[in-house]
C-alpha cells in the first residue's frame, strides 16, 4: 500500500501521513457560523473534506471526523437582535439550510457535529486551566485574556512574528487588555446582550470567545492530540494560531499532528466580497448549475491552490462533466468489483495518495473516459465509474443527469412532444420542419443525437 502524503502547513512540507493510532485517523474541520446562509467558499470547505473523509475511508482507515458549528458569536447576536428572534430560532434555522445545501452538493455527514453552546463547561475548563498555568488573566474589563507573550510557541503555524504583528491590525486594541495581540477567551456579559447569551463562570456571567470554542470541542470528541485539523486559509491566522495557543498552553503537548487548509474561492479572479457585488450563497449557485458540477468544479482543483469561480468556469466544468457521463451512457459499466490493480486504477491512487491531488485523479478519469469510448469496454466503464464514485461523483443514472437542466429550462414532456413532431416529420419527409424543430429545441440548449432504428436521444446542453 502507497503511503499517504499530506502537506502540513505546520511543516510547510508534505509529510508522509503517520496516524496516532494505527488504521485509525481523528480528523476536525472548522464549521460555518450560522446567521447566515453558506456561500461558496463555505462549499469547498465542505467539499474538500468530504474527499479527504472518503479517500481515507477507501483507503482502509477507520475515520472519526468532526465538524463544528459555531452557534454563538457577536455576529449571530447582531443579526437575531436585529431580526427580532431568539438566537436558537435563528441558528436553528440557517442549521437546516447549511445541512440541505451540504447534502445537496453530495457531502457526507460528519461523525459528529457538535454545537458550540453545548460545550460551554468543557470550554470553562480550558480557561481554568490556561490561568492555572499563567497564561489567561481577567482584565480590567471583565473578559478573560489569553496572554500570548507567555506562550513561547505563538506564530509557529502562520510564520508570524510577535514583533511583525502590530496592533489593531488583526486584534481589537482593548483596554481591559495587558498586550493588544492578546485575545479573548471569555466575553464579559453586556447589558444590551439577550440573556440567552450568558453562562455562569468563575470570572462572573459571559459567553465564549470564538477561538476557545474549537480548542474545546475537539479536545473533548478526538483527545488532547489528534491526526489532522482542517479548514480554509483564512483561518491559518489567527484562529488556528489561537487554538495551539490554548490547546497546547492548557495541555501542554502537541495538539494537532497534521494542519490542512484549503485555498481561497475567488469570484472573477477578484477576492469574494459583499462590498464588490460579487458574493454568492450556495443556493444562488444552485438555481443555475447542478450540484455535482458544483462538485466537479471543486474537486477538480488541487485543494490548496486558489479557484475561480466564473460562469465561464462552471459552464466548462458542466460540459467535461456531460463527457464523463455521456460515456457511461454509451458504454454501461459492468457489475464486478474495482479492479485496483488495472493501471487507471494506479494512476488515479497515485494522485490521492498525494496530498489528496484529486486534480490529478480527474485528469485520469478523462483519460480513463478517452480509453472506454475507443474499446468499448464495459470492464474499463466500471473503472471510471467506482474511481469517481470513491470521490463522491458519476454516481446517477447517466440520462439523469444530461437530462437534468436548472428550473426555467424547457420542460422533458415539451421535449418529448418536440421530439415526436419532429419523427412524424421525418417520416413525412418534411425535412424542413424536421430541421426547424431541432432548431428551435437546440435555442433552447437541447441537443439531439439520431441513433440507428429512428431512436432520437436528446441532453441538455
Amino acid at each position: 500500500m502507497n503511503a499517504q502524503k499530506i502537506y502540513n502547513t505546520l511543516a510547510r512540507e508534505k509529510q508522509t501521513f503517520t496516524p496516532i493510532e494505527p488504521g485509525k485517523v481523528r480528523m476536525y474541520v472548522c464549521g460555518m457560523t450560522v446567521y447566515d446562509y453558506c456561500h461558496i467558499g463555505h462549499a469547498r470547505v465542505m467539499v474538500v473534506f468530504d474527499m479527504v473523509q472518503r479517500w481515507l475511508r477507501a483507503s482502509g482507515y477507520e475515520v472519526t471526523y468532526v465538524q463544528n458549528i459555531t452557534d454563538i458569536d457577536d455576529k449571530i447576536i447582531t443579526r437575531a437582535v436585529k431580526n427580532g428572534e431568539s438566537i436558537s430560532a435563528l441558528t436553528g434555522r440557517y442549521i437546516q439550510y447549511m445541512r440541505e445545501d451540504a447534502a445537496a452538493l453530495g457531502v457526507l455527514a460528519p461523525d459528529h457535529v457538535p454545537l458550540a453552546t453545548g460545550y460551554i463547561p468543557q470550554m470553562l475548563g480550558l480557561i481554568e486551566k490556561l490561568q492555572k498555568n499563567g497564561l489567561a488573566y481577567q482584565g480590567t474589563d471583565g473578559d478573560v485574556n489569553f496572554s500570548v507573550r507567555d506562550f513561547p510557541g505563538y506564530g509557529k503555524l502562520s510564520g508570524k512574528s510577535l514583533d511583525d504583528l502590530r496592533a489593531g491590525e488583526r486584534v481589537d486594541v482593548n483596554s481591559g487588555k495587558r498586550d493588544p495581540l492578546d485575545f479573548v477567551l471569555w466575553k464579559s456579559a453586556k447589558e444590551s446582550e439577550p440573556e440567552e447569551v450568558k453562562w455562569d463562570s468563575p470570572w462572573g456571567r459571559g459567553r465564549p470567545g470564538w477561538h476557545i470554542e474549537c480548542s474545546a470541542m475537539a479536545g473533548d470528541i478526538l483527545g488532547e492530540q489528534f491526526d489532522i485539523h482542517g479548514g480554509g486559509q483564512d483561518l491559518q491566522f489567527p484562529h488556528h494560531e489561537n487554538e495551539i495557543a490554548q490547546s497546547e498552553g492548557a495541555h501542554q503537548h502537541q495538539f494537532v499532528n497534521y494542519w490542512m487548509h484549503n485555498g481561497f474561492v475567488r469570484v472573477d479572479n477578484e477576492k469574494m466580497s459583499k462590498s464588490l457585488g460579487n458574493f454568492f450563497t450556495i443556493r444562488e449557485v444552485l438555481k443555475e448549475y447542478d450540484p455535482e458540477v458544483v462538485r466537479f468544479f471543486i474537486l477538480r482543483a488541487q485543494y490548496r491552490s486558489q479557484i475561480n469561480y466564473s460562469d465561464a468556469n462552471l459552464d466548462d466544468a458542466k460540459a467535461s462533466l456531460k463527457r464523463l457521463y455521456s460515456t457511461l451512457k454509451e458504454v454501461p459499466a459492468d457489475p464486478l468489483p474495482l479492479d485496483l490493480s488495472e493501471a487507471f486504477a494506479q494512476q488515479f491512487y497515485s494522485a490521492m495518495y498525494d496530498d489528496f491531488n484529486s486534480s490529478l485523479a480527474v485528469a485520469a478519469l478523462f483519460e480513463l473516459a478517452t480509453e472506454v469510448n475507443k474499446t468499448k469496454s464495459a470492464a474499463l466503464a466500471r473503472q471510471l465509474k467506482l474511481l469517481a464514485g470513491i470521490i463522491g461523483f458519476l454516481q446517477r443514472e447517466p440520462q439523469e443527469f444530461l437530462h437534468a437542466g436548472n428550473e426555467n429550462g424547457m420542460a422533458e414532456s415539451e421535449i418529448a412532444a418536440k421530439i415526436a413532431d419532429r419523427t412524424a416529420a421525418k417520416l413525412a419527409k418534411n425535412f424542413a420542419e424536421s430541421d426547424r424543430l431541432r432548431a428551435e429545441l437546440l435555442a433552447n440548449n437541447i441537443i439531439l443525437e439520431d441513433k440507428p432504428g429512428g431512436i432520437t436521444e436528446w441532453r441538455r446542453a
